[in-house]
């Protein structure tokens, strides 16, 4: 995005701007969701008491989710007025502090438009999205920002069926938006009132009858749904494991297309057996295809609340990692949490769930999460934001020279998302370390700041987005931007990339700033050297050199010739002439030119 403050006028050029969609005009009705109060019952829980020379006092799990968890049930009154009343207060508020959770018992809703702004999720309680029924929309728009949908991130729906007013639901978001277990009995309209710019986005797990339109959007990933038809696509349309899935034709139009996903395990989610609260957990799937929910219950296990600890915004680190140690899970309620030490996630199976975005602000230079090199952790639906002394690392996924084999229960990290900057001075040198075998990176936006409070080359300094040590890693859905230099470093064997969506660090002063020893620019994905068999599909990077425009990238992408380092589908844009590429892959694919915004393609590599 281009550096303009969520509250001044849409960037002249700015993220993700010059499209070439037709806008194909058709109405789109949106909107959907409900505040209310109550979640379950018994006690908070609170920090440990640390009684000299006496161990300390066991945490209890489960326990009441908090004031920022709303939950709803069809005898709620005032539903529609209390989603407003969130909205009011988050529809702008891109960097502020407030955080919700809207959750809706089992049932049928009659007329309801939810429309969801900044940090704000909207659920259903069941096991299927069908035991949900929102006859109405779950909105997003960009009234907000003038039109443009390019700064519509953080938010997500989840585990809902909605029947919209009048036939299609609008979902108009950029990135860290996911859509995951939805059925729109009718159709979904990507772009906002107006048509104007966008840049998402992410569906998984969902059912849309009808037509998907996309219209202005720049690039979308869709993973293992069911969809009616696909309207059109601008420069990068990435499909595995959707059934009604345009066939594969990149470049013109711009879709890639897989059959299945190779390995798939969905996002862990909350929902109720009666009045209890339990945590489901999805099984592995391999080639996978379509919906998990469509034939009855789901496949997996699941977790009652008392398993978990349920933290709110205040509690120490300490205390997060004595309810680890006692064998309980984390359940993390909508807040900010300062954290003065990393939680350490040393138990297999371990579950870290995040419910309204709850944000890890690390203090004094800690790394934020670290994952011990074991079986089966899931780790989903939270924010982690630099602190303004540096942090070597924000995730680390195992130790270095972590090399057990985790390919029957791989850990999986979904809607786990990165800032550095924006809401305040932020550094890392590198945000996301991934050094297990076979994790599973499934949705993730790994983003140094353009925009906001904080923001400059050395003000958010921060090298590397995400650096793949270990084997067998799969990234499904990676949107990694604005690092120093390379926003992705992949350096273990047998890594597979399905999408990946990128742009260059705006703010770079001069050529010598991002100068890479003899090449011009840091890679936006950069294979390592020694690397034998890689694979990827549908990677896209832009770059926007709005403070020099005369930078010059030379590629965005970077290899070893090898038969077994493989690409389909590959683009590099120049938006709007601001800086340019001399090639796509290595010294291969024609520069970018001019001020037209026109993808230049490598359709297979080598």
């Amino acid at each position: 995005m281009s550096a303009s403050s969520p509250d001044s006028r849409p960037p002249s050029i700015g993220r993700r701007t010059l499209l070439g969609a037709a806008a194909v005009a058709t109405p789109a009705v949106l909107g959907v969701a409900t505040p209310s109060t109550a979640a379950p019952s018994s006690a908070a829980a609170g920090p440990a008491a640390a009684a000299p020379r006496k161990k300390p006092r066991a945490q209890p799990g489960g326990g009441d989710l908090g004031p920022n968890v709303i939950v709803f049930d069809p005898s709620t009154p005032g539903i529609q007025a209390r989603l407003d009343q969130v909205f009011r207060q988050q529809e702008s508020a891109q960097f502020g502090t407030g955080r919700y959770a809207l959750l809706f018992k089992p049932g049928t809703y009659n007329g309801l438009n939810a429309q969801l702004g900044f940090y704000t999720s909207i659920a259903g309680l069941g096991l299927s999205p069908d035991d949900t029924t929102i006859n109405g929309d779950v909105t997003v728009d960009a009234g907000w920002f003038n039109g443009n949908a390019t700064q519509n991130f953080w938010r997500s729906a989840e585990n809902l069926a909605l029947v919209p007013v009048n036939g299609t639901n609008r979902w108009a978001v950029a990135q860290a938006a996911p859509f995951r277990r939805m059925h729109i009995r009718g159709g979904l309209n990507l772009s906002p009132d107006g048509y104007g710019w966008a840049s998402g986005g992410y569906i998984a797990d969902s059912r849309i009858d009808g037509q998907v339109g996309p219209y202005s959007q720049q690039q979308w990933y869709t993973r293992d749904s069911a969809i009616g038809s696909w309207l059109n696509g601008v420069w990068n349309m990435v499909f595995s494991g959707v059934e009604g899935a345009p066939a594969q034709s990149f470049p013109n139009p711009p879709y890639t297309t897989l059959g299945t996903t190779p390995i798939s395990r969905e996002k862990p989610f909350l929902y109720l057996q009666g009045n209890d609260y339990r945590v489901f957990l999805p099984e592995k799937r391999t080639n996978a295809r379509g919906v998990t929910w469509g034939n009855g219950t789901p496949r997996g296990t699941s977790l009652p609340l008392s398993q978990f600890y349920v933290a709110r915004p205040g509690v120490s680190a300490a205390t997060l990692n004595q309810a680890l140690a006692e064998g309980l899970h984390l359940l993390l309620t909508p807040g900010i949490y300062h954290l003065d030490r990393p939680i350490q996630v040393n138990r297999a199976g371990t579950v870290v769930l995040g419910l309204g975005y709850a944000t890890l602000i690390p203090d004094g230079g800690v790394t934020a999460v670290q994952v011990a090199d074991v079986d089966g952790v899931r780790l989903a639906g939270f924010l982690v934001d630099a602190g303004p002394v540096n942090s070597a690392t924000l995730l680390e996924i195992g130790p270095r020279g972590a090399s057990r084999d985790h390919s029957a229960n791989p850990t999986t990290v979904q809607d786990v998302f990165v800032r550095i900057g924006g809401a305040g001075a932020g550094k890392a040198t590198t945000s996301m370390v991934i050094n297990s075998r076979h994790t599973i990176v499934d949705h993730t936006w790994v983003w140094r700041a353009d925009h906001g409070e904080g923001v400059g080359w050395e003000t958010n300094r921060a090298d590397y987005g995400v650096v793949v040590n270990g084997d067998d890693v799969l990234a499904t859905g990676l949107f990694v931007e604005h690092f120093n230099k390379y926003d992705v470093q992949w350096n273990g064997q047998r890594g597979r990339t399905i999408f990946f969506q990128n742009e260059k660090a705006y703010d770079a002063p001069n050529q010598a700033a991002i100068q890479n020893g003899s090449i011009k620019g840091y890679a936006a994905y950069k294979v390592g050297d020694g690397v034998t068999t890689h694979e990827g599909w549908g990677l896209g990077s832009y770059c926007y050199y709005n403070v020099n425009p005369s930078i010059v990238q030379h590629h965005g992408f970077a290899a070893p010739v090898r038969s077994g380092v493989r690409f389909h589908n590959l683009l590099v844009v120049s938006l709007g002439g601001q800086g340019q590429y001399e090639c796509v892959i290595n010294d291969t694919g024609s520069p970018t030119s001019g001020t037209s915004t026109v993808p230049s393609t490598v359709v297979s590599y080598p």
